[in-house]
């Protein structure tokens, strides 16, 4: 017997309410066993309703039965505390705030095992075998534990919601259909389940696949990542030989000019001694000359005298000295300004290549993003805005810049010097120091008579006043043309009239990536006046030109200016 006893699961002879070992068990009618104690103080809180009932299957009696001690059970549970047998854990059923708890425990409560959704309730393992045992609750829909249960209930006839209107798509009941919903599209709910159980399927391959398709883009993009870092360690790696080369080589003509400049000083300093060292011998042999016919001038003996003057008094030839010229002398000043000169030769071809350089390095585009769209408020613009200053070897004579170069304004006065081969000879032009690509956006207020703000190709023509020289009239530039009151767009010499509102202030956007560049009149809010679209093959400048005050009846310009305006 205690060896049996040790093999029975104490929860078997635990009461459902107390969750204890049965104590003075008692029996009800229906064939559950409860503590003498714990249901009683159950029956006493139904007094009130006079109907009482069994707390796991729910049946009720009338009267309260009188319920005596059910004393082979009890026999059962002496012997049993015998074996050591012991109550379950209850730590683990006991229900805590994030559980379901169950409907029918009294006193502290159990974790819900299952929920029903006819009776609306939920019950922990013990209380939810009657609806496996009995043939009541055989077709009950029991799901997992749920405390949404009375969100099944009518809140207008307090009845189980077990039809769905698919006119006003939503749970309804059996009333309800009869009564507002009269005439609706009504279905059962579990028809209407299983409509769009069929439609979730569907959805769920859908995602499923959308999934697989992102995870592939996933890998795509890993391995493109793996390729541009790849690509770009190799390009640092090659750029990084290439520069070395080009220090060793500019460190290799630099070791040259020296090795010569010294070859040809020792050579210099050479003839320079071997001449000095001529004229000290020659200086000797003078001062030994000079001695001989001093001593000799004293001689009494005139006979003497006579025999040794002729070969005392010739004399060696002497050293060539016309080399020597006693004037400042250069040296070796010439060969600094020749490697300047190729300093500065280098440094123009570095700035001007640094450009392509930097343009084939952005022009690395892995994806086409949606973006690059233009931006649609100014304070979108804003986030491309440039630092932009004004080249003064671009500038016409006549335009006075200041402003940290970002200030272009008209004068009589000439002022620079006019032989710079990047300074326009004749059209009142200036250009940007900066070259654009990427995303660009800048603004220009004017002052005075408006002129033309324009983008150009670095290599338009500088010199006359032919078309390939004029901002918008060549196929290197695209101007817009600002009047005081009206617009004008520029391009290969075509004219095309723009309207809109005519403000001191222009902003240009340029992608040059997208080909795009925009013009809008800028006041308290920003107006499209132009939009173009094409191909940009090269870097582009910041074009400015003021009115042509060369002529004379248009002396009253003078004074008109342009501005880069500061927008960061």
């Amino acid at each position: 017997m205690a060896q049996q006893g040790a093999q029975l699961d104490g929860a078997k002879f635990c009461c459902s309410i107390c969750l204890d070992l049965l104590k003075d068990p008692v029996t009800t009618p229906c064939g559950h066993s409860y503590c003498m104690s714990c249901i009683n103080n159950v029956w006493d809180g139904e007094d009130e309703n006079e109907i009482y009932s069994c707390p796991l299957c729910r049946e009720t009696f009338t009267p309260r039965p009188v319920l005596m001690k059910n004393t082979m059970l009890a026999d059962l549970m002496e012997e049993l505390k015998k074996t050591g047998l012991q109550a379950a854990p209850a730590d683990l059923c006991y229900a805590g705030p994030d559980n379901v708890v169950c409907d029918v425990c009294t006193g502290r409560k159990l974790k819900a095992f299952k929920s029903c959704l006819q009776c609306l309730a939920s019950y922990c393992e013990n209380h939810l075998q009657p609806h496996y045992e009995s043939p009541t609750f055989k077709k009950h829909k029991l799901v997992d534990p749920s405390e949404k249960l009375q969100e099944n209930i009518c809140s207008r006839h307090d009845e189980v919601m077990k039809m769905f209107c698919r006119t006003d798509q939503q749970s309804i009941c059996s009333i309800c259909s009869v009564d507002e919903h009269k005439g609706h599209d009504t279905v059962s709910a579990a028809a209407e389940r299983t409509e769009r159980q069929r439609e979730l399927e569907v959805s769920r391959l859908n995602i499923q696949q959308r999934i697989q398709d992102r995870e592939k883009d996933v890998k795509l993009l890993q391995q493109e990542v793996k390729a541009i870092s790849r690509s770009a360690d190799k390009a640092v790696e090659d750029s990084e030989k290439i520069f070395t080369e080009l220090i060793h080589l500019i460190q290799k003509r630099n070791s040259d000019v020296k090795q010569q400049i010294r070859s040809q000083q020792e050579t210099e300093v050479s003839g320079v001694k071997e001449l000095q060292e001529k004229l000290q011998q020659e200086i000797s042999e003078l001062k030994r000359k000079d001695a001989e016919l001093k001593k000799l001038s004293h001689t009494e003996d005139h006979n003497q005298f006579l025999h040794n003057y002729p070969s005392a008094s010739q004399l060696s030839e002497p050293t060539d000295s016309s080399s020597i010229n006693i004037r400042p002398l250069r040296y070796f000043e010439d060969v600094a300004a020749a490697v300047s000169e190729l300093r500065d030769k280098l440094q123009d071809i570095l700035r001007d290549k640094w450009t392509n350089i930097s343009l084939t390095v952005t022009e690395v585009d892995v994806l086409l993003s949606d973006s690059k769209t233009e931006p649609k408020t100014r304070a979108g613009f804003l986030k491309y805005a440039c630092e932009i200053t004004l080249d003064p070897n671009t500038a016409h004579t006549l335009l006075l810049l200041s402003d940290g170069n970002r200030k272009a304004t008209t004068t009589s006065r000439q002022q620079s010097d006019s032989s710079h081969p990047d300074r326009p000879t004749n059209w009142f032009h200036v250009l940007s120091r900066e070259s654009l690509t990427g995303h660009c956006y800048w603004e220009v207020e004017w002052r005075g008579v408006r002129g033309c703000v324009a983008v150009t190709y670095k290599n338009i023509s500088r010199a006359g006043r032919s078309n390939e020289c004029k901002f918008g009239s060549n196929d290197k530039s695209w101007a817009l043309n600002c009047d005081t009151n009206s617009y004008n767009f520029w391009f290969n010499s075509v004219s095309t009239p723009v309207s809109g509102p005519v403000s001191s202030r222009v902003g240009v956007y340029l992608d040059h990536r997208a080909g795009i560049l925009s013009f809008y009149s800028v006041s308290e809010t920003m107006t499209l006046l132009h939009r173009v679209q094409t191909t940009f093959t090269q870097p582009l400048y910041v074009g400015v030109c003021l009115k042509d005050i060369s002529n004379p009846f248009l002396k009253w310009i003078l004074g008109s200016s342009a501005e880069l305006c500061k927008l960061k």
